[in-house]
């Protein structure tokens, strides 16, 4: 059998092909730089995913104008063929249209997740396939080990840079077939090698917020593609009372303080719940805002064996990609892709839409998305006797 190559591969480098997801970024760039150097038959894949005006030029965006002609004067400088992939009308659906939908449901979405489980890991990956790519390698900043069972995903080297839970949702076959030369480097590091070997986008900014919305108000987008999104409705405070009206569902994330209006109470008001089709938000104190149990759809298996353990398992979770993992058990829910989550600790702004990512230390076991509660299940923290996974819809 031939020595395996520096990508797990057996076959000299110079007879692997591996397609390399180009944004226009510093961090892709340098992921091509290094394999092309390295002697990689490299082929750069640039998406086109939409064209909004201002953010073809937006230097905080990603796979629009400015950033397509950035990947290609980078793909010349490393004298690589490059091509565009037009994936506009997917990425409008699969992507803009779930992100509005979402946060007219009362949720608070991730859209780079959405982007990663489709445009990216779905089309992308098989159109590498497709020209006799033996990889897909990208700049994502997470590691990909080898371990008893196959391929795992780890978290990066640098944890400020680490990008494991907007990854979650990578299946184990994609996870085979992918590659990420960054994980085990630094933000610096990387600019440094962009530097040396001559990449145009060296200095250039990381990219920020939402990529398709480069004005940063996503309400905007959302009013444009949802108007009825914006019709008014109540604030109900935890113990039943109407306090005001507010301007519609889609401005509010459980968890949220500021810009709420409302007064007169002793402690401040923080969303508690968001009840989309009665147009109810609903508010209480920050002890209201604490859960410790919840239920999540969606949930992807990246562990041992094909499924979550049929007794659970202890592991930590993360809520959000800044939050430090927290102690949690997961057990395995009442249908298919579901599962219920017990934390050991209550935890601020569990919020629906959000991912729950599961660590076993550095490695990723998986996750799921945080569903929305049934309006009869839901009891803030702080109201029950006992831990129970809620129930949702």
């Amino acid at each position: 059998m031939p020595d395996l190559n520096t990508l797990g591969l057996p076959k000299p480098a110079a007879k692997t092909r591996v397609v390399v997801a180009m944004s226009g970024g510093v961090d892709s760039s340098v992921t091509a730089g290094i394999l092309a150097q390295a002697g990689y038959d490299v082929v750069g894949f640039t998406m086109q995913l939409y064209d909004h005006g201002a953010a073809t030029s937006s230097s905080k965006s990603c796979c629009a104008g400015q950033d397509i002609y950035d990947a290609k004067r980078v793909a010349d400088t490393l004298k690589i063929p490059h091509y565009v992939l037009d994936y506009e009308s997917t990425f409008q659906k699969d992507v803009i249209e779930k992100f509005a939908d979402s946060y007219v449901a009362g949720e608070t979405p991730i859209p780079c997740v959405m982007c990663n489980q489709t445009v990216k890991f779905r089309d992308l990956l098989k159109a590498a396939r497709d020209i006799g790519g033996d990889c897909l390698a990208t700049g994502h900043y997470v590691q990909r080990v080898l371990g008893q069972g196959g391929a795992e995903l780890h978290r990066a080297i640098d944890p400020d840079r680490d990008q494991s839970y907007f990854l979650f949702a990578t299946t184990k076959t994609q996870l085979d077939y992918l590659r990420f030369p960054l994980g085990g480097m630094r933000k610096p590091e990387a600019r440094a090698v962009a530097r040396t070997l001559g990449i145009a986008v060296a200095d250039k900014p990381d990219s920020q917020d939402i990529c398709f919305v480069p004005t940063g108000s996503y309400t905007d987008l959302v009013k444009k593609l949802r108007p009825e999104a914006m019709q008014n409705g109540d604030f109900v405070h935890v113990d039943g009372r109407v306090l005001g009206q507010h301007k519609g569902v889609i401005n509010y994330t459980v968890g949220q303080r500021r810009g709420l209006g409302l007064g007169g109470e002793v402690e401040p008001l923080y969303v508690v719940r968001i009840d989309a089709a009665t147009r109810r938000v609903i508010v209480g104190t920050k002890d209201d805002v604490l859960r410790d149990a919840f239920k999540l759809t969606g949930v992807n298996w990246l562990g041992a064996g094909d499924g979550l353990p049929a007794d659970g398992l202890r592991a930590h979770v993360k809520l959000r990609n800044t939050q430090t993992p927290i102690a949690a058990t997961v057990l395995p829910g009442d249908a298919p892709g579901a599962a219920n989550v017990v934390l050991d600790s209550p935890a601020e702004a569990v919020t629906p839409g959000q991912a729950c990512v599961f660590y076993d230390g550095e490695r990723v076991l998986g996750g799921g998305w945080i569903a929305r509660d049934d309006a009869k299940a839901f009891v803030p923290h702080n109201m029950r006797k006992e831990k129970v996974a809620v129930t949702a819809n």
